[in-house]
């Protein structure tokens, strides 16, 4: 009984804490997802003047640029977002399943699919099942900087300009967690390249009106500068969108945890005292029987 009493003294000590362990976490978290929502709420008006000006370009001038000219896909990049810490429950593997199930419909039509990766779990994943990719970044995932979207940008739109005649790409889709609320993250799937110019119709009352534009030196030179800067500002989104559905997975499963780690306290103790209980039955018992034997004896 001795032995039993301590094996579950030393599991309530380990389930104690563990459960420190994952509340101190549980709260890092939950302050990190207020930073990071603070970012994406900070970069929206950015993101914001930057779509309404490509889109005015693109609508008020009859340029055909290369980012937004449809061709003829051969070649498809998927890019995924992953995060480079675990410990988050399915954020991970949603958003693997996500892209894998987009590879397979593209490869379906005829596609060849390749891959860019962004954290070390999307990279752990994919070269444990041996599949290649084409790049990857790691590092910068839970407080991610803008520098390290003009990084992602700069090779999607490089293997973009060369097309899939010259070993490059002929679309990009970006793969991503969106952070919908503390409880609720989701897949999100969205094409990248080439930017498809939808243009409204004149019966719709409720549509933007954009001023008439004048475009020094030329369209085709505004479009250049604005076009790198919206495909960075929708990967620098992605990538707070993503690290702030990590910090509010994180939450979530740690807070599980802290739950599970409760319950088994609740169990162990009840356990430890049921031993105990039978111990001390045990030792009046024999009590008892001795004191019997000796009142026999006599």
């Amino acid at each position: 009984m001795g032995a039993q009493l301590r094996v579950y003294k030393q599991k309530i000590s380990t389930a104690q804490t563990t459960k420190k362990i994952t509340k101190a976490m549980e709260l890092i978290a939950a302050s990190r997802i207020q930073k990071a929502m603070a970012r994406v709420r900070a970069s929206a008006p950015f993101a914001r003047a930057v779509t309404r000006a490509v889109s005015a370009v693109a609508t008020h001038s009859n340029t055909d640029h290369p980012l937004t000219t449809a061709r003829e896909v051969k070649s498809s990049a998927i890019v995924i977002f992953a995060s480079d810490r675990g410990l988050a429950g399915a954020f991970n593997s949603q958003i693997m399943r996500e892209g894998l199930e987009l590879a397979t419909l593209l490869q379906s039509q005829g596609k060849e699919v390749t891959y860019y990766l962004v954290g070390r779990k999307a990279v752990a994943f994919f070269q444990f099942r041996r599949i290649k990719s084409e790049a990857e970044w790691t590092g910068d995932t839970d407080t991610p900087e803008f520098r390290f979207a003009e990084q992602i940008s700069g090779t999607l739109l490089e293997a973009f300009e060369r097309g899939s005649e010259q070993g490059g790409v002929d679309e990009i889709h970006l793969v991503y967690n969106r952070f919908v609320s503390m409880m609720t993250q989701t897949p999100e799937t969205v094409r990248l390249l080439p930017l498809e110019v939808v243009e409204a119709s004149e019966s719709q009352g409720d549509v933007q009106a954009f001023p008439l534009y004048e475009f020094e030196p030329d369209a085709a030179t505004v479009l250049d500068a604005l076009l790198p800067v919206y495909i960075q500002s929708r990967i620098f989104n992605a990538l707070l969108q993503s690290s702030a559905a990590k910090h509010a997975a994180t939450q979530k499963a740690m807070k599980s945890a802290s739950d599970n780690a409760d319950k088994l306290i609740t169990d162990y103790t009840r356990l430890r005292n049921n031993a105990r209980q039978a111990e001390i039955t045990q030792q009046i018992a024999e009590i008892v029987g001795g004191a019997d034997a000796l009142s026999s004896a006599k």
